[in-house]
């Protein structure tokens, strides 16, 4: 077992090395901003097991500045696909596209500003997608897993970031502070019926990161 958790998280993301300017300086400004993206060690797995599957059609819930987005966005197009995002904050939104352009990604996907709640059945039932990426509003994780497990194609995973919440939901239900307690509950629920009723592994790195494959029926 690793004691030295946090020295042991730096190292795995001193391993990963962005060659974009563009999308270096997405990241600093989003660090310095507090606009919650993924760490570097989580966008590496992330990459990795989309490329590992030749994903397609990726949706991802949680634009935010477009971050995470672009990158999966490449895997998409260079595979004959397009990346489908939802974000529920405009001034995120625009920044978002405004980053998809200065990309030359912004023609080739789709972005769509609204609550991934009422997007998420407006989009076509018979487009299917390989690849799921959640990273919004903890407290909706059921459901927007819910709404985007029917989307998903067969052999297809979903990729959920931050299922520990901070540590929290490891911790003891005594020693969660009281504002995040609804939080950490629904988190907890939403872990033990995934661990229940898919295939699925939680993985303790980053924030918490769970992954849930589509078997064959």
């Amino acid at each position: 077992m690793i004691e030295n958790f946090i020295e042991s998280s730096k190292y795995a993301q001193n391993l990963v090395s962005i060659k974009s300017e563009m999308l270096k300086d997405i990241e600093r400004e989003s660090l310095e901003e507090k606009v919650p993206i993924v760490t570097r060690e989580v966008l590496k797995f992330m990459i990795f097991t989309a490329e590992g599957i030749k994903a397609q059609n990726i949706l991802e819930i949680g634009t935010a500045v477009g971050y995470s987005g672009a990158f999966l966005a490449q895997i998409a197009n260079r595979n004959k696909g397009q990346l489908t995002t939802i974000e529920i904050d405009g001034e995120r939104y625009k920044r978002a596209v405004k980053n998809f352009e200065k990309m030359d990604l912004l023609n080739k996907n789709k972005l769509i500003l609204g609550d991934a709640l009422e997007e998420i059945p407006k989009l076509n039932k018979n487009e299917k997608f390989d690849f799921i990426f959640i990273d919004a509003s903890k407290g909706q994780y059921m459901k927007f897993f819910q709404m985007c497990w029917e989307l998903l194609n067969e052999k297809g995973i979903i990729f959920i970031d931050n299922l520990m919440f901070r540590g929290l939901v490891a911790e003891n239900d005594g020693n969660t502070p009281k504002k995040y307690r609804t939080i950490v509950g629904r988190l907890k629920e939403f872990i033990n019926k995934l661990n229940r009723e898919h295939d699925f592994v939680l993985l303790p790195f980053g924030d918490g990161v769970g992954l849930v494959r589509k078997r064959l029926k």
